[in-house]
Formats: C-alpha cells, sequence, structure tokens
C-alpha cells in the first residue's frame, strides 16, 4: 500500500510541475489531424487522400451488390423477397438515381483537392500534374455516372463557400444542358490524357487509356442519345437539362471513334484482347479473373486481401452444392438471355429443345444441347453438366416418366422409389431447380462471370479479390464498331466486331453488308453481360420502352425474332433438365429439356417513358428551386 502511495504520489507532482496555461493548450497541434500544408507536402500522403476518392467512384451492376446484375429479365434472382426486380411496374421514380447530397460532398471534396494540390508549394510539378489530372478523371467519370442517371446536373467545378450570411441562394447552380455535361467530359478526357501515364499495366489508378476510353463512351452515349432520341421528342426539357439535338449525333460519334482509335493504335499503351488459354471459355472467364498478365483491363476496382478490402460476389453466387458454407446460388441467367449466344455459323437459333413434331430432343449428356455456340456463353452462364472449381454442377429437375409424369422432390438431392424400384435414389439435383426454394438454380443456369476459383474465396472469412472491370479493351472495340456504323463506315465497324467475336469462337468473320443496327446490339448483349452496360445501352438506344413494354411473354415470344434489337423480354425464362426414365427404350437414362416460366414470375418489367430519366426527388427541388423536374414526372 506504501508503494502505491507514492507512484500516486510522484505522478501528482508531475502532472503539476507540468501545467500549462489555457492558451498553450489551444496551442497544440492535434497529432491525429493533418493541416492542408501538411497533408498535401508528401507525394505518398497525397496518394492516400486519393485512394479515398477512388474508393467512392459510382458503379453500376458492380461485384459488390449482386442484386444490381438479377434485373433487367436477364438474369431471375434467387432469393426470396427479389422476385419483384424481376417484374416492375414502372421501375419505380427514384430507381437507379443517386444521393444528391452525397454526390455534391464527394464533388466538393474533388474540388477542394484540385484547389490545395494546384496550390501546394512541397510537391514537383510531375506528381502534381499527375494527381491533378487523377482528380480531374475521377470527377469527369462520376458526372458521367449522375448524368446517365438524370441528365443534365448542376456542373460546379470549384469548391463552394458558404459566407454564413442567411442567404444561401447564390450557391444555387440550375442544370446544365445534358449535351453540355457530355461536353465537359469529353473535353476534361482531352485536357488531361496527355498527363496521365501511356502504360497499359496501370489498372486501379487513372490513365491515358482510362481517360480515352471514359471519352470514347461518353461521346458514344451521347451521340445515341442525340440520334435516337429524336423518336421520343416527350422525353426531353425545352432548357435542354433533357435531350440533345440531333444535329450534334455526327460529330458525338466522330469524338467517339477518334478516342477509341487512339487506344486501339496504341497511343495509350499496349491494349490487347485477353487470349491467354486454350480453351476459349475458360479464357473469356479468366477476362475477368486475372490480374497478373491481363492486356485487357484498362481501369478496374481493385480489391486486395491484404487491404482489407474484398468482396462476397462468389460466395452470394456460385454453385450452392459442395460450395463453402454451403452459400450461393442467387443469380440465375435466363433463357432469354442464353439463347442469345448465336450458333458458330453467325446464325440465331432457339436451343433444340422439340423436333419438328413438338416431340422432345433427348441428349446422352447434359452439355450436348449448348454445342457449337458462341464461347462467351460458357464463360458467362454456368449451365447444366459443366464444372466450377472441378465439381461438376448438379442441375436436373427431375425424371420424366414414359407417360410424361414427373418425378421430383421439393428440396434439392431428393430421393424417391421409382416405378418398379425397390430403393429410394436421388430425383432432383443438389443445385436444384426447385421452384421456389432459394439459392439453387431455379433458371437451370448459375452465373459464372466474376466468379472466383480460388480456394476461400466464397467464404465469409476470405472473400474475394476479383476486381471489377470498368473499362475493358473489348468494349472500346465495340464503342469503335458502332461509332463506325453510325458514321456509315461498316467495312471498319465489321473489322473491330471480328476481333472481338472471333476471341469467343466466331470465326467466320461479317462483312460490313452484315453490320446493322441490330448486329450492334446484339454484340454487346452477349459480350458485356452482368458488367452494368444493358440498362444504360437500352435507354440510350431508346429501346428500353421496348424491350420492357410491360406485356407478359409466351414461350413463342421467348424463342421468335433471337437477335432482334427490338425483341421483347419482360419475363426470364427458365430451362430445366430431365432424365428419362423407361427401362428396355432406346432413349431411358437419356436427358431432355423443358422450357419453364416459374410461379414467382407473375408480372412482367414495364419500363415506362418518365424511366429513361430517374426521377429528382422533391427534397432536392425544395432545397435547389433551379433544378428543373425531369419530363413525364
Amino acid at each position: 500500500m506504501k508503494k502505491l502511495i507514492i507512484y500516486l504520489s510522484l505522478a501528482a507532482t508531475t502532472a503539476i510541475s507540468s501545467c500549462k496555461k489555457d492558451k498553450d493548450f489551444i496551442n497544440v497541434q492535434p497529432l491525429s489531424i493533418l493541416d492542408n500544408e501538411q497533408a498535401f507536402s508528401d507525394p505518398a500522403q497525397v496518394l492516400s487522400i486519393l485512394a479515398n476518392l477512388y474508393n467512392r467512384q459510382m458503379d453500376f451492376s458492380t461485384v459488390k451488390d449482386w442484386a444490381t446484375m438479377a434485373d433487367f429479365s436477364e438474369s431471375f434472382p434467387s432469393e426470396n423477397g427479389r422476385v419483384n426486380i424481376v417484374q416492375r411496374n414502372g421501375w419505380g421514380y427514384g430507381e437507379w438515381g443517386f444521393n444528391w447530397f452525397d454526390a455534391y460532398a464527394y464533388m466538393r471534396e474533388l474540388n477542394l483537392f484540385l484547389q490545395r494540390c494546384a496550390a501546394a508549394p512541397a510537391l514537383t510539378e510531375g506528381d502534381k500534374k499527375r494527381f491533378l489530372a487523377e482528380a480531374r478523371f475521377l470527377r469527369a467519370n462520376y458526372y458521367f455516372e449522375m448524368t446517365k442517371r438524370v441528365g443534365g446536373v448542376p456542373l460546379i467545378t470549384e469548391p463552394l463557400i458558404y459566407d454564413l450570411k442567411g442567404d444561401p441562394t447564390y450557391l444555387q447552380h440550375a442544370r446544365a444542358k445534358e449535351s453540355e455535361m457530355y461536353d465537359f467530359i469529353i473535353s476534361e478526357a482531352e485536357a488531361i490524357k496527355d498527363d496521365l501515364p501511356a502504360n497499359a499495366t496501370e489498372k486501379s489508378r487513372a490513365s491515358k487509356g482510362a481517360a480515352l476510353a471514359m471519352e470514347a463512351r461518353a461521346a458514344l452515349y451521347a451521340g445515341s442519345i442525340a440520334k435516337y432520341g429524336a423518336s421520343t421528342p416527350q422525353v426531353s426539357l425545352p432548357g435542354g437539362e433533357v435531350g440533345i439535338p440531333a444535329s450534334m449525333a455526327n460529330d458525338y460519334y466522330t469524338k467517339a471513334l477518334t478516342a477509341a482509335k487512339a487506344i486501339i493504335d496504341g497511343e495509350a499503351g499496349g491494349y490487347a484482347l485477353y487470349k491467354l488459354k486454350p480453351d476459349l471459355a475458360e479464357n473469356f472467364a479468366s477476362v475477368f479473373l486475372d490480374k497478373a498478365s491481363n492486356p485487357e483491363s484498362i481501369f478496374i476496382e481493385d480489391f486486395k486481401l491484404k487491404s482489407g478490402k474484398v468482396h462476397y460476389f462468389t460466395g452470394w453466387n456460385q454453385p450452392r452444392y459442395g460450395a463453402e458454407e454451403e452459400e450461393g446460388g442467387r443469380i440465375n441467367p435466363s433463357l432469354n438471355l442464353v439463347e442469345a449466344f448465336e450458333k458458330l455459323d453467325n446464325t440465331f437459333a432457339p436451343l433444340p429443345v422439340k423436333d419438328g413434331s413438338g416431340n422432345p430432343i433427348f441428349y446422352n449428356n447434359l452439355t450436348e444441347i449448348f454445342s457449337g455456340r458462341d464461347a462467351r456463353l460458357a464463360g458467362t452462364v454456368i449451365t447444366p453438366g459443366s464444372t466450377f472449381k472441378g465439381r461438376a454442377v448438379d442441375i436436373w429437375a427431375g425424371y420424366q416418366l414414359a407417360d410424361g409424369t414427373i418425378v421430383t422432390g421439393d428440396d434439392r438431392g431428393a430421393q424417391k422409389t421409382l416405378p418398379g424400384g425397390t430403393t429410394p435414389v436421388q430425383v432432383v439435383g443438389f443445385d436444384g431447380p426447385v421452384p421456389g426454394k432459394e439459392f439453387t438454380a431455379q433458371s437451370g443456369f448459375y452465373i459464372r462471370k466474376y466468379l472466383d476459383p480460388t480456394p476461400g474465396a466464397g467464404s465469409r472469412g476470405t472473400n474475394s479479390e476479383v476486381p471489377f472491370q470498368r473499362y475493358r479493351y473489348a468494349e472500346v472495340l465495340l464503342n469503335a464498331a458502332e461509332a463506325a456504323f453510325e458514321l456509315g463506315q461498316a467495312g471498319v465497324a465489321a473489322d473491330y466486331m471480328n476481333q472481338v467475336r472471333a476471341r469467343a469462337g466466331l470465326t467466320i468473320p461479317l462483312a460490313a453488308g452484315d453490320i446493322t443496327f441490330d448486329r450492334i446490339v446484339h454484340e454487346r448483349r452477349v459480350e458485356l453481360a452482368f458488367e452494368g452496360h444493358i440498362f444504360f445501352d437500352m435507354k440510350r438506344w431508346r429501346l428500353a420502352t421496348k424491350r420492357w413494354d410491360g406485356n407478359k411473354m409466351t414461350e413463342a415470344d421467348l424463342l421468335a425474332n433471337i437477335g432482334d434489337a427490338e425483341k421483347r423480354s419482360t419475363q426470364p425464362y427458365s430451362l430445366w433438365p430431365y432424365k428419362y426414365y423407361n427401362p428396355g427404350n432406346p432413349n431411358h437414362e437419356k436427358w431432355l429439356y423443358k422450357i419453364v416460366l416459374l410461379p414467382s414470375v407473375t408480372g412482367a418489367n414495364n419500363f415506362q417513358l418518365g424511366n429513361y430519366y430517374t426521377f429528382i426527388g422533391d427534397d432536392v427541388r425544395a432545397n435547389n428551386p433551379k433544378i428543373v423536374r425531369q419530363p413525364n414526372q
């Protein structure tokens, strides 16, 4: 006890002797906060600020949010409570928008970064030039994402400062024209491209390639809105906040082609299509997995276990049977999408389920029905009979008896006794499909794109490091092809498109006369599936109201006009395999397929004119009356 008292006494003496006046305490600099001069005094510190800004970019249909991919009738969401997203009635006023407060808070931080970095005396001119170009790229790309959703927005390029005098109206800015937003994005890309490294190995930071890819995509969007927006004049505003004059289309298409060609011609570094694996399907799947030697990636969101930034996309969506923690199965690609992958002779045809007389076609194995198709099908979708992580997926719906009776079960791997048998046998796959059974392949398919085969990637304890591809070289080629086609250069378009198709095993080249608008739409759909493009493509082409017109589909609708740009796709259909049970018959134990519309798909996707531009909330307009309402809302 005496020793404790001595210690306390010494501590008190020390405290008394070290007392300071109040004003001295006020002047002590905090150790955990850097002032502006300190923050911008060291390139490593500036880069850490930029890293935070990179991490807050806006994306769509990303590996961080699986449900944004399970939409648009391209797939079925196999999770209870999510079925509504494949049968939307009007899409909702606020859907596919953004949080205005967060967006402009982010823009303020970018503008402050630009101001403070430009004034930083401790940075070299070389470091300063690159940092400023990166921040301008992030700002332009973010404005692009905002514009894709709502059209013109207030274009703020300086940090706004409130003077505390009680009248904030001088801070209120009107919406820019939609064309002005695209002009800004394009001009920013042109201004910064040569201040960024022309280095194809730079993937997660802005590069010259990323700036040009952004420019090409933005100019293409603007051109198509100008051209195809003429078909929906009611989707416009008199001040130009929404809608772009048709007279501007060719100029935008020209800028898109020029920017894309700069990448293709090697001005930004050595980008190329990924062609490192002999199996074409495996090669295509690896485009989204390979970080070490991928010449196709231009700009990615990276994930690394050591930094603590990972995602659970594989855990959400891997084939559930045999997976880590028995988790997965949520995104089930639809038959609508699967049948879009054409045959190797460049023709479109439904998967052969019945013969000309309406009788089922029997197959020796589950994969035979998918043979002779675009390799991107097997690189995008896990089909019945295929494998993942070296394990065969177990997708089949039951036995069909000779009289047409179906013997199946209501749970994965269920067992029953077949006619003439004495012991129960498995009558449904461990991966389903079972109607209404979440996390199984209710459509008959699983997604493959972005699934990480690395051990542990599908577990909550580890997660995945697979990056999200924001811009990649194949899209640049397709952007160039579309722009060239719209400018009347069909031969140039065919050359660019054939490069992408040949990588997928479609080795019969398309001629200039084969390039049509339908071909452009089709090629983007199958190459870029589940990468966040189809929604915005359908909007900019003004096809969304035709593709998702709110009317239910029949099986005949599903099978007709495959490859047609205006083909309706309002309900996700399924394809279920059955094993034939008829001892003594030559088809006994062979496989047949049935087209199914799930009982839970009771509605139909209904995209309305007012959905071409997302609703701007009443609260946003109340805070800033200069922001005009959207058309049709």
